[in-house]
């Protein structure tokens, strides 16, 4: 018996790409995780802006087939507030929109730090930045936008997570965006796929058909020499191959785990999550499908608008904006939720993207526990520590398991694929990685061909 732990995206993938021949648990009463679309009142509500870009076109058909080709296609313009003005996305090659004095310093500090960027070898992230956009800029847009996405200093954070997912602009670019308005858009996302219909979810109906799958299932306990997962409702489950999706710090308090190993697993830092949905009773005043907010003196880090997304997650006539606030164990909540809630409808008011209060019909949160993986300076010595103890129970080691990100070019190509053991580590939280939808979907993949390869 195959057991998976989770029925989010990450064990959505691997059900599928077994055929199904597996069971798996979950501890909501639906499946999806964090790419679940939750139906109000008429809106569709995402856990954050899902949209696919994915450049691999083994998940583009899969997601294409699993709406039955009924998805919409689109570029997107991101865009950004800081403190008053609208500045296009990516903001550090779209320097016209910012106000004077900063807009002409973020030009020099940048020109002033590529004389030396061949010589940088940055030891953080803030490093990284200021070799990558100058004093200026970094100071006044990616360190603010860091601390309240990632909710700590940049100085705190590697740089081996960065990859292409932050534009590095070149001096043309920015001397152009400098001036005014560029032709075409520098931001790593230039054009999305969207289901027109129910929400980022859909893209799962394909492989969630089918699927062996117990709801309602709290793991209590997990023996890892007995092969045998205990519930909280005093069912228990035996299973010769076991695919935890579960948030490591979460399995690990499930095995018995000596104090060392409890004690990496509390050095695997993530943020989390404090949705906010408002409909209000005009439409969009904004054409952006999402926006960043570089205001240290805001909640709203960045904002969604749920419509714009596919027309079909709204009500004609109204808007729903989705606002991201995060917090972390280095970022503790303050406040209570009604005095954030207030605060952050000031700051839509304030913003334009609200006329008056009066317009507000419905407010409801949704608070995730598990939001990013922080890539603090602790990652990878705490993870390769709880790697290692589990590979004494059946975890086989990959060679790129402590990268937070997988090349699947090279690792699908590679034949046979790795065998990976009775003990098998799939998702965002599970292997405790840079993961987006289609690395999920990928994993799952990559799974069964290596089950396949044991026979």
């Amino acid at each position: 018996m195959i057991l998976i732990l989770g029925a989010g995206l990450a064990g959505i993938s691997c059900s599928y790409h077994l055929g199904h021949e597996c069971l798996v648990v979950e501890k909501n009463g639906y499946p999806g995780g964090h790419i679940y679309s939750h139906h109000i009142n008429g809106f569709t509500w995402d856990e954050g802006p899902h949209v696919s870009f994915t450049k691999h076109q083994y998940v583009k058909d899969l997601f294409e087939e699993a709406v039955g080709g009924d998805f919409l296609e689109y570029p997107v313009y991101p865009t950004n507030y800081y403190k008053g003005s609208w500045v296009p996305h990516p903001a550090q090659s779209n320097l016209h929109a910012v106000p004077e004095p900063v807009r002409s310093k973020c030009l020099s500090d940048f020109l002033e730090s590529r004389t030396e960027v061949e010589n940088i070898n940055p030891s953080n992230y803030y490093e990284w930045l200021q070799a990558a956009f100058g004093n200026e800029f970094s100071n006044e847009f990616v360190t603010a936008y860091t601390e309240k996405y990632w909710t700590v200093h940049p100085r705190h954070l590697t740089t081996d997570w960065v990859g292409g997912r932050v534009f590095f602009p070149d001096i043309e670019t920015v001397k152009k965006g400098f001036e005014g308005p560029l032709d075409q858009s520098t931001h790593y996302i230039t054009s999305v796929r969207y289901p027109n219909k129910g929400g980022y979810f859909s893209y799962t109906d394909k492989m969630v058909k089918g699927m062996n799958v117990e709801y309602d299932k709290c793991v209590q306990r997990i023996d890892l020499n007995e092969k045998v997962v205990y519930f909280e409702d005093g069912s228990m489950q035996q299973y010769t191959k076991l695919i935890n999706t579960l948030p490591l710090p979460e399995f690990i308090k499930f095995i018995d785990a000596g104090e060392s190993i409890k004690g990496a697993a509390e050095n695997l830092s993530c943020s989390e999550l404090l949705l906010l949905n408002f409909v209000v009773g005009h439409p969009a005043t904004n054409s952006a499908h999402w926006l960043y907010v570089y205001d240290l003196d805001k909640y709203s880090t960045r904002i969604n608008f749920t419509e714009l997304l596919s027309p079909n997650n709204g009500v004609a006539g109204k808007c729903g904006i989705q606002v991201e606030v995060y917090f972390s164990k280095y970022k503790k909540q303050e406040q209570s939720l009604a005095e954030i809630t207030q605060k952050v409808t000031e700051e839509l008011i304030e913003m334009g993207l609200i006329r008056s209060e009066q317009y507000i019909e419905e407010t409801h949160t949704n608070f995730i526990k598990y939001a990013n993986v922080i890539f603090d300076h602790k990652r990878e010595e705490s993870l390769n520590k709880i790697l290692s103890y589990l590979s004494s129970f059946g975890l086989l080691r990959e060679k790129d398991d402590l990268e937070p990100m997988t090349d699947w070019n090279t690792k699908l190509e590679i034949s046979p694929v790795e065998n990976l053991g009775d003990l098998v580590l799939a998702g965002r939280f599970g292997q405790w990685k840079y993961y987006w939808t289609d690395d999920c979907i990928l994993r799952g993949k990559y799974i069964k061909e290596s089950i396949k390869d044991e026979h």
